[in-house]
């Protein structure tokens, strides 16, 4: 069963657009960030896609985007897995500002599983499935009080 998985980060310089706050694409960006990490920590990250031949790639995003971020504020990056079945899983995304309790971004990707060297769709391998499982329906993912004691 994988678990909910945090990154926490401070807002840099470079994250900034001309408006003052967090570029768009930049919680595109860390969707992908806190994705990759995710599954680093799961055991089955882009060395195993490689070695195993197969990997997961994005294929349809839905972002929300509720309040902008600032430079120097820290946020968490937050991602589980919630479905699974032979050809996708869906990950889902909650960024937080412990600072205010502000919700400041949802999302979720829909991945499928492809062949490296064709790109052709591919069911998931056992290592796959295994690893990759959704959260338990007892956890709120959207449960961030261990932060607002910060």
């Amino acid at each position: 069963m994988s678990d909910i998985f945090d990154l926490r980060l401070t807002v840099k310089p470079e994250h900034i657009d001309i408006l003052g706050h967090v570029n768009n694409v930049m919680y595109v960006h860390w969707m992908q960030d806190v994705a990759l990490a995710h599954i680093e920590e799961l055991g089955l990250g882009l060395k195993e896609y490689i070695e195993l031949k197969h990997a997961m790639v994005a294929v349809e995003h839905y972002v929300q985007y509720r309040k902008a971020a600032l430079e120097g504020e820290t946020i968490v990056l937050r991602t589980w897995l919630n479905d699974i079945n032979s050809l996708y899983l869906f990950r889902q995304y909650a960024f937080y500002r412990p600072s205010d309790k502000a919700l400041l971004f949802v999302g979720n990707t829909k991945w499928a599983c492809i062949e490296i060297d064709t790109g052709r769709p591919k069911r998931m391998s056992p290592t796959f499935t295994q690893a990759y499982q959704p959260i338990s329906n007892e956890k709120d993912p959207f449960d961030f009080t261990q932060y607002d004691a910060s």
